[in-house]
């Protein structure tokens, strides 16, 4: 008698819609306008995230566990679509121009979102190191759609230290299934909690590899060298979707793997606090020395990467809450800003401070949204950032990490000045009247700075909307343990 595989196409639906989404645009361009094809990607997505309410407390799997349908990935993909959903949104104004006006673009941009959604559903080591392949030789190629120098650059500094990245996490995965004899994080957590369980040294080589792989897919230092340089050489528009989209994805990875399959172990623990302390004090320190924006914005994520991280160091059921929650402020607030530069700059380059000199004078409503992410960046209240830090500052503060939470604080504390000089700089005026930038209309970008602003007000003032339905994610992932 034949058996089939378990195969729930339910469980699929979001990666199966988002993969068919990224081969109609890669056929559409043959035919179409880049236009038509963005906007045939936008009604991919907007079907990925019914998709995905669809799913929420279904709890199912496919392929024996090896995707897992849970809440938890089912938040983490939501906030990766509404990323996706913004990035896209603001690059119909580059399909008016000539920026970036190749239907290839959103080709890979839609495979990227494909391998980010995999990430967040996968239930093993094999098919999170897929993911993480298929979304990494994506953002490789779109870290090049621009032609100069910098774009070449950025696109090869990205592939050499990123495919180390990706064989430092390969070697980890080995030597954790050599230790284990298992590639699911479930089996992985159960042959750890053995009391039999002998190959230590072998977990632990293969957990600190694991750590220094993901740590380059996030940006955390000293795995950081390539992120200003990506940053600021890439489109901006490209910028915007590897700041929000594959940050969320590689952090979705990142949980699962030190939560549950290696929450029983603590090898990694004070390594994880080293390098979280490490980040913020580097990325904070390099950031107040940038006069360009997406130089300073890159060093900004540099730090928040060793915020989110104290996700790890917390209880599940708090830590994934308020990592999901962090998130989805951190994609509406980077969004809006890296909207507002692709609105403003002169080429892409990006902006500089000089540039938002008197922004408030020829566009009061991009200077305010401006400093709404500028502010809720730097976790000022009443704004999602001062919610979703706070979340998770208390968080581990709560499970015992005084010190490291403390660090994060004071260094959240010392950011205040960097974002401070670009929001000064928008309400000053220019002398003698001149001024340094003409600006063109730009509606999508517009709608992504408006709907970003909303959204991040909207957290600050009702957070326990969202934090309320991320319990489920939260409890899950502290059974699954």
């Amino acid at each position: 008698m034949l058996t089939f595989p378990d195969v729930s196409l339910t469980a699929l639906l979001p990666i199966i819609i988002s993969l068919v989404t990224a081969c109609v645009a890669t056929l559409g361009g043959l035919y179409t306008s880049r236009q038509n094809v963005a906007y045939i990607g936008l009604g991919g997505l907007v079907l990925t995230l019914l998709s995905l309410i669809a799913l929420w407390n279904n709890n199912t799997t496919s392929f024996k566990g090896a995707l897992l349908a849970d809440n938890y990935a089912v938040a983490f993909s939501v906030v990766i679509v509404i990323g996706a959903l913004l990035s896209l949104i603001a690059s119909l104004d580059s399909a008016r121009k000539a920026q970036l006006n190749f239907p290839e673009f959103d080709a890979l941009l839609h495979f990227g979102i494909t391998g980010c959604l995999i990430i967040a559903f996968a239930g093993d080591l094999v098919v999170l190191l897929i993911g993480v392949e298929v979304m990494s030789l994506a953002s490789y190629v779109l870290a090049t759609f621009q032609t100069s120098r910098r774009a070449e650059e950025a696109g090869m500094k990205y592939f050499l230290l990123g495919s180390i990245g990706s064989a430092i996490l390969i070697y980890g995965i080995a030597l954790t299934f050599g230790a284990t004899g298992h590639f699911d994080f479930a089996g992985i957590s159960s042959a750890i909690a053995q009391k039999d369980f002998a190959n230590n040294t072998l977990l632990v080589m293969g957990s600190l590899l694991m750590l220094a792989g993901f740590s380059f897919k996030v940006g955390m230092a000293p795995f950081h060298q390539w992120t200003p340089d990506v940053y600021s050489g890439s489109p901006t528009l490209v910028t915007l979707f590897m700041s929000i989209v594959v940050k969320t994805a590689a952090f979705a990875g990142f949980v699962r793997v030190f939560q549950v399959a290696l929450g029983s172990s603590d090898a990694w623990q004070i390594p994880l606090q080293i390098l979280i302390g490490l980040t913020v004090i580097v990325g904070n320190m390099a950031a107040i020395r940038q006069n360009e924006l997406k130089r300073m914005l890159a060093y900004s994520a540099i730090a928040h990467s060793g915020y989110l991280a104290l996700a790890m160091l917390s209880e599940p059921s708090s830590g994934s809450n308020a990592l999901v929650f962090y998130l989805l402020s951190y994609t509406l607030m980077n969004a809006g800003a890296f909207a507002v530069i692709g609105a403003i700059q002169k080429d892409d380059r990006g902006a500089t401070l000089e540039d938002l000199r008197g922004l408030f004078y020829r566009r009061p409503m991009y200077a305010v949204a401006m400093g709404l992410f500028l502010a809720s960046l730097a976790g000022l209240p009443p704004l999602g950032g001062f919610i979703g830090k706070y979340t998770l500052f208390s968080a581990a503060f709560s499970n015992g990490y005084v010190f490291i939470s403390v660090l994060c604080i004071v260094s959240s504390m010392y950011a205040l000045v960097y974002y401070l000089r670009p929001a000064m700089m928008m309400f000053m005026r220019v002398e003698g009247g001149e001024m340094p930038l003409q600006l063109e209309s730009r509606p999508s970008s517009g709608v992504t700075i408006a709907v970003s602003a909303v959204g991040v007000l909207l957290l600050g003032i009702v957070p326990g909307v969202v934090l309320g339905l991320l319990e489920g994610a939260g409890k899950l992932l502290q059974a699954m343990q």
